[in-house]
């Protein structure tokens, strides 16, 4: 027999599995499961997005694109970055095209991060942050957020992480799992830490378009100082109900997507031309969808956190993404514990908290990129559940 552990590289071998896919796979092998555990969009990629990836086959377009991403693609990037958050690049230094953002964002870690540099990373958040930095030879900084801040980043909490190590700083908002984000005065105050210290922006704003309330998204890098300082990873995926298309992209200093794009050229050659030009029409002709499924979530969310609310799920109301982050501290339970029981009990998927860091302990994430109807008898099962408990 071979002693692979060996051979594995010791960073890559001691990473965890991901604890959302976790619960999803366990759903996936039972009946009359009702799955909210995964971030991907219960509506299909809309028909002319999907119109434009098979004219491109038609038309034969199926080779190779240029490394960094179709021209005609980076432009509309710079278009659409512009038009939304006031922010101008240079299409052809400033922009790569990725496979989905979770390529970017690695591109990005390892070409900033050297052995033993400090990243910063805000928890709750998306579960690659900390093994990307690990694997990139860097060492993850944990900030825990908390409820009674809007699971925000303070700045108080950003000045006491910061050593002269610190290189990075991860800022991932519209946040998941808690759907918290950040209004421009609470980015000034983190900015202007940033700028104090030197420090690089890695922004992930995949959620950007799904905010609540009259007032939209503002980028942290649109802020004086901040642009020469600022990654943005942006895609697709959520605003567009694409993940199956894996279409992403980064904007940022030209020294530094330089760079990115030299690692691309060796790891991936390029993202795929179909949904190169899909990306296309969805960035010139896609306003309008966007409206309608922010619409609906909206509505998702409210149904979704009063019904929590009135469980005696005590539940933060989020302001962007397509989830809730429900306390579940009352039933005693840890939240694996919890989650476990939910789903073999009353075949309900949800996410433990503590799967998006050691703060997360406590609550739970569930996700609203699903029906009414889906969320409707989720919300009268978890209330059954709940009851039983007493």
């Amino acid at each position: 027999m071979i002693d692979y552990s060996k051979h594995l590289n010791e960073k890559a071998a001691g990473i965890k599995p991901s604890g959302i896919r976790r619960f999803f796979d366990i759903a996936n092998e039972m009946e009359d499961v009702i799955s909210l555990s995964v971030g991907e969009p219960d509506f299909l990629t809309p028909w002319h997005i999907r119109e434009a990836g098979i004219t491109s086959l038609e038309k034969g377009r199926t080779r190779y694109t240029p490394n960094r991403g179709l021209m005609m693609l980076r432009e509309e990037v710079t278009r659409f970055v512009k038009r939304k958050y006031g922010l101008v690049y240079r299409s052809e230094s400033e922009v790569l095209i990725t496979v989905g953002g979770s390529e970017a964002i690695d591109m990005a870690l390892r070409c900033l991060i050297s052995e033993g540099d400090e990243v910063i990373i805000p928890e709750p958040c998306f579960v690659c942050y900390d093994p990307m930095t690990r694997m990139a030879g860097g060492t993850p900084v944990i900030i825990d957020t908390k409820a009674e801040d809007g699971f925000r980043l303070t700045p108080e909490a950003l000045e006491n992480a910061i050593t002269e190590h610190t290189k990075v700083l991860v800022f991932p908002f519209p946040n998941n799992p808690t759907g918290a984000i950040m209004r421009r005065e609470h980015l000034e105050q983190i900015a202007e830490i940033v700028i104090r210290h030197d420090l690089i922006v890695l922004s992930d704003e995949i959620y950007s378009e799904l905010t609540y309330g009259s007032e939209r998204h503002v980028s942290i890098a649109s802020l004086p100082g901040m642009q020469e300082r600022t990654i943005v990873i942006n895609g697709f995926s959520k605003t567009y109900a694409m993940t199956g298309w894996r279409m992403g992209y980064a904007v940022g200093p030209k020294e530094l997507i330089s760079a990115m794009t030299k690692l691309h050229q060796y790891a991936i050659m390029s993202a795929p031309t179909t949904s190169q030009y899909a990306a296309i029409e969805a960035l010139r002709n896609g306003d309008e969808d966007i409206a309608e499924m922010r619409d609906q979530y909206d509505m998702r969310r409210r149904l979704l956190v009063d019904g929590l609310n009135r469980l005696g799920l005590t539940c933060f109301e989020p302001e962007g993404a397509f989830y809730v982050f429900p306390s579940i501290q009352s039933t005693g339970m840890t939240s694996e514990e919890f989650c476990e029981r939910l789903l073999y009990d009353k075949h309900v998927a949800v996410v433990p908290g503590s799967a998006f860091g050691a703060c997360g302990e406590g609550y739970i994430r569930i996700s609203y990129a699903y029906s009414i109807k889906h969320l409707t008898e989720a919300l009268s099962r978890m209330g059954d559940f709940l009851k039983e408990l007493q």
